[in-house]
């Protein structure tokens, strides 16, 4: 089976996070939506549409891991094909329909469609063209999955997801080591290769799975609380509590509190300070004492500040949405609902405003731009710490999003 996987033109809604990265390219749960997509519904071979920015990218980054033959960006041939909303989130096997059909949401946008269109190809979604609203005519089929529609959806859903990877991803069991830690439900407790759990930690799947993957560190007198998944070579700190619901990514340095939140790779939230209810981009730096508040005092329905505006979200909890390499000083607070953009600097010592867009530093002196030569020195910087190279992808993808993200984030 052919699967098309498309982007379309609501990756903007997904900003900060997809900025930088495809949607389908999100993380939710143990994996990405892509991930997901591929192991629910079996395809023989992919096609991935994205913007024409990010193609060439996506055949050198995400093509070469993928478990099947891959192309990016080809139009269609005269074969039947299942066309995937690239923003769909699977939770059991996907039934494939017999007849050519189409799946669309109360607003008629196409989840997803089992079609024979030869020449339809990424410009006919994002252009909005007459031959990709001949799928609308097809005949209507039932969902099979679930529409994301904003960041906070994947939030909203992590617990649920975790717990579904946890049954679907085989995983050799493997012995426990010894130590001195204390572990809860040992039946939904999964230790990787080299995990050495230290004196006093608390793994606590009462609730739900906890999986820690291969070579990561788990500092002293630690507590988790499933469902929540520890990356590969991340590393916790001692006395850190992870609660439900929380996703870290691979070599993520985490302590403090962090409950209810996803945070993809190289990220850093080392020190004490509470992360609720939030979404973080790669290679953010929060300093020590960063703090997000993921309640309002009034127990009202939370509104995202965005760039274009609020936008109610339907959550009484949910605190930040956090761009790539993003960097906050110490005792950095965050209001409930923040935007916090790609490549930003927060040294205030005040309340963070509920707004930051992408590429700015802000002081007590007021908000500037941040310098694009400036922030590509702090990049390669940090990958240096982390014995990481920059490369030609890396400046290609950091130039896309500034030359962007004004547009995106410009209010209408």
């Amino acid at each position: 089976m052919h699967l098309v996987i498309f982007e379309g033109i609501h990756w903007r809604t997904f900003a900060p996070l997809s900025l930088g990265r495809p949607v389908f390219m999100l993380a939710t749960g143990m994996a990405t939506l892509l991930e997901k997509q591929l192991r629910h519904t079996s395809p023989t071979r992919v096609s991935l549409w994205v913007r024409p920015e990010l193609a060439d990218i996506c055949r050198r980054r995400i093509v070469p891991k993928l478990p099947v033959p891959a192309t990016v960006n080809e139009p269609l041939g005269d074969e039947p094909v299942l066309l995937q909303s690239g923003r769909t989130l699977f939770f059991k096997k996907f039934r494939m329909p017999e007849e050519p059909s189409v799946v669309l949401d109360d607003a008629g946008v196409i989840l997803s469609a089992f079609i024979r269109s030869p020449g339809l190809s990424p410009a006919d979604i994002l252009n909005r063209t007459d031959r990709f609203f001949k799928i609308h005519d097809l005949p209507r089929a039932q969902s099979q999955t679930r529409l994301v529609e904003r960041l906070w959806d994947l939030i909203k859903w992590n617990e649920e997801s975790l717990i579904e990877d946890h049954a679907q991803i085989r995983r050799e069991k493997r012995p426990f080591p010894p130590g001195t830690y204390h572990m809860i439900e040992e039946e939904n407790i999964w230790l990787g290769e080299g995990v050495r759990p230290s004196p006093g930690v608390v793994l606590d799947a009462s609730k739900g799975p906890v999986v820690v993957d291969n070579q990561a560190a788990l500092g002293a007198n630690c507590v988790l609380q499933g469902p929540c998944y520890i990356g590969p070579y991340a590393a916790v700190s001692p006395l850190s509590v992870i609660r439900p619901g929380t996703s870290i990514g691979m070599m993520c340095k985490v302590g403090g509190e962090i409950s209810n939140s996803i945070l993809f790779g190289y990220t850093n939230k080392i020190h004490e300070g509470f992360l609720g209810d939030s979404y973080i981009g790669k290679w953010v730096n929060l300093g020590a004492g960063t703090t997000t508040s993921n309640l309002k005092n009034t127990y009202d329905e939370i509104s995202v500040q965005t760039p274009q505006g609020p936008v109610k979200t339907g959550r009484r909890f949910l605190g930040a949405l956090i761009g790539d390499h993003v960097k906050t000083a110490i005792g950095t607070r965050l209001p409930a609902g923040s935007y916090i953009g790609f490549s930003s600097m927060l040294a205030i010592s005040a309340i963070a405003p509920k707004v930051v867009p992408s590429f700015t530093f802000n002081t007590d002196g007021g908000s500037q731009p941040y310098r694009l030569d400036k922030a590509i020195e702090v990049m390669k910087s940090v990958f240096d710490r982390r014995n990481r190279t920059w490369d030609a992808d890396d400046e290609q993808i950091v130039r896309y999003v500034a030359r962007i993200a004004p547009e995106v984030e410009a209010k209408p």
